[in-house]
């Protein structure tokens, strides 16, 4: 694993070249409980399908990278994709990528495409959040409920180096009183890259209206609903969405 420092703390990541030419570069950005290494095998397959370079990191406080020294806000998804990502794709002398994110990821996709609306070449967005909804609140009551009585925090504890803070941040932001309020909805018409819109029909943790108000608000979106699915589907329906990835970037200009 490699390491760098953006914005004074040191984030670990992986950076797979590229085995074709003029591709543009893959981003992928994890969930709210992710890291690099909770991506699995998926980076190597999406490289090896799309010919792409691919680079995944560990956000600050996940995985092995260090964490922020203070408490998270609310509008965390708003500095990682404002402050955190730039600097980062800065570092790493990546211009026009294609955002690959996941659930709190997609949501971060997002809002730098919405906010750099001209440094973005695409973003696919899986399983994206937009807006709080009751389903997701109830997912994530139920997931405090399994955290306190089962073994994850034993196997979330062979991922990251504090998984306790990384389950409390997640969980106590989301189902805090200050964030029944948020919503990157605003965000949304900004976005001139194409944007992929992913997400499963049997998601524990949102509405496929997640995905809809993207198709209703960016121009030209494409949205992918896969049945069989839940909230992670780059691991419920793999190939179809390496399929889909690779087709959408495919047919960048």
């Amino acid at each position: 694993m490699k390491h760098l420092t953006v914005n004074e703390l040191r984030l670990e990541y992986r950076d797979l070249p590229a085995t074709a030419a003029g591709r543009p570069t893959l981003v992928l950005l994890h969930e709210g409980l992710g890291c690099v290494a909770m991506w699995r095998d998926f980076p190597d397959k999406l490289a090896a399908a799309s010919g792409c370079r691919v680079v995944v990191y560990s956000r600050p406080g996940y995985g092995a990278s260090e964490p922020h020294r203070q408490a998270r806000r609310p509008d965390y998804m708003h500095r990682e994709a404002r402050e955190v990502l730039p600097a980062l794709l800065a570092a790493l002398a990546i211009e026009k990528p294609v955002l690959v994110g996941h659930s709190d990821g997609g949501s971060i996709a997002l809002i730098h495409a919405g906010s750099f609306p001209d440094a973005v070449a695409g973003v696919v967005a899986m399983a994206p959040h937009e807006f709080v909804e009751a389903e997701t609140l109830a997912g994530i009551r139920a997931a405090r409920a399994f955290w306190a009585s089962s073994d994850w925090p034993q196997k979330l504890a062979r991922y990251h180096r504090d998984a306790a803070r990384v389950f409390a941040d997640w969980n106590d932001c989301w189902l805090s009183p200050e964030f029944r309020d948020w919503n990157i909805e605003a965000c949304l018409p900004a976005i001139r890259c194409p944007v992929l819109a992913i997400q499963g029909e049997d998601d524990e943790y949102a509405t496929l209206r997640q995905i809809e108000v993207i198709g209703e608000r960016v121009a030209g979106a494409e949205l992918l609903k896969l049945a069989a699915c839940g909230h992670t589907p780059q691991r419920d329906q793999e190939a179809a969405v390496l399929a889909a990835i690779v087709a959408f970037v495919g047919g960048l200009a």
